[in-house]
């Protein structure tokens, strides 16, 4: 049951990320939390999606999943509030 608990939690989690504005510290806007990547086993996220990215994400080399869409690595996730803040020199 622990583990059922835990995913429940993920979820609710991703849910309140969805749709958020992804800016980095120095306040450029990158575009929005389309879906979040996690590893199924440990519930570890591992990238966010980016929805309606801007011209300026999407001139930069970022990562790609198979779809095309930006995957920004959770890792660079400084703050999370209204909007999900990223380092940017984490991801470039």
């Amino acid at each position: 049951m622990e583990g059922d608990e835990k995913n429940n939690t993920s979820k609710k989690f991703s849910k309140q990320l969805i749709g958020k504005t992804v800016v980095s510290k120095a306040g450029k806007r990158f575009g929005e939390v389309g879906d979040i990547v996690f590893e199924v086993k440990s519930g570890e996220l591992i990238h966010l999606i980016l929805a309606n990215p801007t011209p300026y994400a999407a001139k930069l080399e970022l990562e790609k999943d198979k779809q095309g869409n930006i995957l920004i690595p959770f890792s660079a996730v400084m703050a999370m509030g209204d909007f999900m803040v990223i380092a940017e020199e984490d991801i470039i």
